[in-house]
C-alpha cells in the first residue's frame, strides 16, 4: 500500500472529523435525550439489542456494543431498578445470566423504535430514488472499508459487459491507478480510448468484457481483444481493493485464457508495469511468462513495462 503524504493525511482527518460532526449532528447523536427521549443514544442501543435477542449476557452486549463493561453494568443497574429488564438464569449454562427486557422495557422501546423509522424515512423522501441508492451503496463502503474483521461475503459472478458497465471501468481505472501508482487524468483518458475502440468494432465470438459482480456491485473486470487471427491481448485487468486477496484477479485472467483457447487463438499477449507487482503475481500464477522489457509508456510517469505471453 502506497503510504499517504503528510499533508495529504492531515487533509484526511480533517474531512472525516468534518464528516463525523455532519452526521452526529444530523442523527440527533448530541442532544440531551435520543429521539426526544429520556434515554441517552448508549441506553437505546442496549434497549434495541436486548429487544432483538433473548439470549444476551452482560459480557456479550458489552462486547457487542463495545460498551465498557463498568458503564455497561450501571446503564443495566438503572433499567433493573426501573423494571425495564430482568435476568434469568440460563437454561442451558447455570453459570451464565440472560438479560431480558420485561413487558414494561418493551412497553419503553417500542414509541423509540418507531421514532427512528419515521425519521429515517423523513429522511429518505428528501431524496429521489437514484440518491437513495447512492447514499445506501456509500454506507454500505463505508461498513465494508472499517469492518476489519467482515461477515463472509457471497461469492463473485463473473458475467458479460452490461450497459453502465463501460464507464464503471473508465472510472475506476482513473481513481485507483491515480491511487495507488500515481498516475494522472491522462491514464483515465487512455482506458476510455481504448474500451471506446473495444465496444466499435467488438466481435462477439472473438472479444469478450468480463465484469465480477459481488453483492450487487462491480468488483473487478478483464477485456480479452483480438490483435490478430492468432493472437489475442488481454487488457484492464482490475480488482478492487476490497476483494483482492480471494484468487479474484487470477479467476478474471483464466476466464479470459480459457474463452482465447476456444475462439481458435495460439497465444495471448498482455503489457503491464513492473512497478505492478500484485498484478505480476497474478499473470505468473496462470503461466504467463515475461518475453519483451522496455519502456511503458503511461503519461506523466517513467515506468518499466514488460510484455507477457501464453502459448495455447
Amino acid at each position: 500500500m502506497t503510504p499517504v503524504a503528510d499533508v495529504d493525511l492531515e487533509q484526511r482527518i480533517a474531512a472525516i472529523r468534518r464528516f463525523n460532526r455532519f452526521y452526529t449532528r444530523k442523527i440527533g447523536v448530541l442532544r440531551e435525550g435520543f429521539l426526544g427521549s429520556q434515554f441517552s443514544l448508549a441506553q437505546v442501543r442496549v434497549l434495541y439489542e436486548l429487544a432483538h435477542q433473548d439470549t444476551l449476557t452482560a459480557a456479550a452486549l458489552s462486547k457487542e456494543l463495545s460498551l465498557d463493561p463498568g458503564y455497561l453494568s450501571r446503564i443495566l443497574r438503572e433499567f433493573e431498578a426501573r423494571s425495564l429488564i430482568r435476568r434469568t438464569p440460563s437454561e442451558t449454562d447455570g453459570r451464565e445470566v440472560l438479560l431480558r427486557l420485561t413487558a414494561r422495557g418493551r412497553q419503553a422501546f417500542a414509541p423509540l423504535n418507531a421514532r427512528q423509522r419515521d425519521e429515517i424515512v423523513a429522511l429518505l423522501r428528501g431524496l429521489s430514488p437514484g440518491q437513495q441508492d447512492r447514499l445506501l451503496q456509500a454506507m454500505q463502503v463505508v461498513e465494508e472499508l472499517l469492518d476489519f474483521a467482515p461477515a463472509a461475503r457471497s461469492p463473485c459472478l463473473l458475467r458479460s459487459h452490461q450497459p453502465g458497465d463501460i464507464g464503471w471501468v473508465v472510472h475506476r481505472h482513473g481513481v485507483l491507478y491515480v491511487q495507488e501508482y500515481g498516475l494522472d487524468e491522462r491514464f483515465e483518458a487512455l482506458v476510455a480510448e481504448s474500451v471506446a475502440g473495444f465496444i466499435r468494432r467488438f466481435d462477439a465470438g472473438r472479444e469478450r468484457c468480463w465484469i465480477a459482480e459481488q453483492d450487487g456491485g462491480n468488483v473487478g473486470c478483464v477485456f480479452l481483444m483480438k490483435r490478430s487471427a492468432t493472437v489475442a491481448v488481454v487488457r484492464l485487468l482490475l480488482v478492487e481493493p476490497a476483494a483482492r486477496g480471494a484468487g479474484l484477479g487470477a479467476r478474471l485472467l483464466s476466464e479470459g485464457v480459457r474463452f482465447a483457447r476456444l475462439a481458435g487463438y495460439r497465444r495471448v499477449t498482455l503489457q503491464a508495469a513492473n512497478e505492478f507487482r500484485a498484478a505480476r503475481r497474478v499473470f505468473q500464477r496462470v503461466g504467463f511468462s515475461v518475453v519483451r522489457e522496455g519502456p511503458y509508456h503511461v503519461p506523466g510517469r517513467a515506468l518499466h513495462g514488460e510484455t507477457w505471453e501464453l502459448r495455447l
